[in-house]
């Protein structure tokens, strides 16, 4: 059964089991960092990408850039946090149950819980975890958006290397669509596929040095289905992008 976005526009009930549990704040956040985006173990997503943050207090601009996912279908992506959590990409060994997957609840115990929903639009907390309609679609995307609050333990760990970038959305089968297929049912709603929320790519995220804010800016909220982009993130644009993104919260009101 081939699944549309309005499909994945669920309540975020079905993600209450990964959302993130209160932690205490740390020390104030300022800077830039960034997290390369390789394919889960055992999921073997044929894809890569790289998520861009510059900081300030409680308040982030990001770049979400991948290729090479499910071409035509939703990538639900998120930070991830949890203080209990190993705060890294899961291996092969956090197959719990032993069915040759990396479910999402298999890679909660590296990974945490929801800290961050990182949509096109709208809400970016962890009530829109499943609100698919509202991340990038298909197997080139590039999306910014600037201005996102989150809390002081969430910025702290983006600055302090215990952060997490998951993008999810598995074609297991290789047949073009998310169905069950040998991977069943999703482990966060019985009504899914589990390959469309399973973990694709995974990145911890590094403070990094950035600077040189370029002319222009980029766009708030608007997907873009491109590779340029990504390109820039994965061949050392960092400095180009991070300007960018700093310039686009001189120019562009906060948008939630």
């Amino acid at each position: 059964m081939k699944l549309s976005r309005t499909f994945f526009a669920l309540p975020a009930a079905g993600a209450a089991v990964l959302l993130m549990a209160g932690a205490p704040a740390l020390a104030a956040s300022t800077g830039s960092a960034m997290a390369d985006l390789q394919p889960v173990p055992l999921n073997d997503a044929p894809g890569s990408g790289s998520a861009m943050f510059e900081v300030d207090g409680t308040m982030v601009d990001f770049t979400l850039a991948y290729q090479g996912l499910l071409a035509d279908a939703p990538h639900a992506a998120h930070i991830h946090f949890g203080e209990d959590a190993r705060n890294a990409c899961p291996t092969a060994e956090d197959d719990a149950d032993g069915d040759g997957f990396i479910s999402t609840s298999d890679g909660a115990p590296s990974y945490g819980g929801i800290a961050v929903s990182l949509t096109t639009e709208g809400d970016t907390s962890p009530d829109s975890g499943l609100a698919i309609d509202r991340f990038g679609v298909g197997d080139d995307v590039s999306y910014s958006r600037a201005g996102i609050e989150v809390d002081q333990a969430t910025a702290d760990a983006i600055m302090a290397g215990r952060a997490v970038v998951v993008v999810h959305g598995v074609d297991h089968n290789s047949n073009g669509e998310y169905d069950e297929g040998d991977r069943g049912a999703s482990d966060l709603d019985p009504s899914l596929p589990g390959e469309a929320t399973d973990p694709a790519l995974c990145g911890v995220v590094q403070a990094s040095q950035m600077g040189g804010v370029p002319s222009g800016g980029v766009e708030t909220g608007e997907a873009a289905m491109g590779g340029q982009n990504l390109l820039l993130a994965a061949t050392g644009g960092a400095a180009i992008v991070g300007g960018a993104l700093i310039l686009a919260r001189r120019r562009t009101a906060t948008d939630n």
